[in-house]
């Protein structure tokens, strides 16, 4: 099943789609109140459908969460792509938070944000949480499903952290209206059991430049939610971006520019194309 967040232009909402027949059916209320029976195999049971089913084409989809949903970020998760930001792998995972402001949907355009000059491109697996009863014996039994993100970042801004404070994470990664999310959440129940094993891939302007598989991450998502947990509980409707394969503009110097347009596929869900909106200067205080 897919579940999406979309809007008319009026109030969001949420409904079952399906692109083949570019349908979506809306249901009533939110993540919080159909996402715990979805998570334990209720599948539609779980959902009250509202009105009338409407064509998908004519609805812009949103980031499929909630302004309540946390987005967590686990990084360096794939060892090729820590070769390119020259680190030694870590002897766990690394986890932050990105700001609810920074998702757009999967087909908005990404700001580019006036303080940086080296904005790059990090195509990752999203999980979606969907039950905040945790066992951390079964992580995976939490999952609502999955989706594809696009984890934009300002590099110059991440390494502009003092010296021996560490990389400003947050300015690099929470840029508002730069992080591309979607289109929509397709459910555990349609992939096999285990953490997902997915091609994913960027292109930009049609030319891939990464092109990987989620089954090279050093901790797949169930030791990433049992490592998250214990230090910052997960909510119904929170979101885990996975990590990146390598290939982005930081490895290479080829950063996004000013009109590129960017695709993130991934296998089995879907995938973002937005493009870069010229750069404006800064609003001032």
């Amino acid at each position: 099943m897919k579940l999406a967040r979309c809007t008319d232009g009026g109030v969001p909402f949420w409904a079952v789609v399906d692109p083949d027949t570019d349908m979506a059916r809306p249901i009533v209320g939110g993540i919080t109140d159909w996402g715990p029976g979805v998570t334990k195999g209720a599948g539609e049971a779980a959902l009250t459908f509202e009105g009338s089913a409407r064509p998908l084409s004519s609805l812009r989809l949103l980031a499929p969460c909630e302004n309540t949903s946390k987005v967590v970020i686990a990084g360096a998760n794939y060892s090729k792509h820590l070769v390119e930001f020259g680190v030694a792998p870590p002897s766990q995972p690394i986890a932050f938070l990105k700001a609810y402001g920074a998702l757009i949907g999967a087909q908005d355009p990404i700001r580019f944000p006036p303080l940086t000059e080296e904005l790059d491109y990090e195509c990752e697996l999203v999980v979606v949480i969907g039950d905040d009863s945790i066992d951390l014996n079964d992580p995976l039994a939490s999952v609502l499903g999955y989706t594809a993100g696009n984890d934009v970042s300002a590099r110059d801004l991440q390494r502009s952290g003092p010296a021996g404070i560490g990389m400003d994470l947050y300015a690099a990664k929470s840029q508002d209206r730069s992080t591309p999310v979607g289109p929509w959440i397709v459910t555990r129940d349609e992939f096999p059991p285990g953490s997902p094993a997915l091609r994913l891939s960027t292109s930009i302007n049609g030319e891939i430049r990464q092109n990987g598989t989620t089954a090279d991450m050093t901790w797949d998502v169930g030791e990433l939610i049992r490592f998250v947990q214990p230090r910052v509980s997960f909510g119904i409707g929170d979101l885990l971006f996975t990590g990146t394969p390598e290939g982005v503009g930081q490895g290479s110097g080829r950063y996004l520019n000013p009109g590129d347009v960017v695709e993130v596929t991934l296998e089995g869900i879907g995938r973002l194309r937005n493009t870069i909106e010229p750069k404006t200067a800064e609003s001032p205080a």
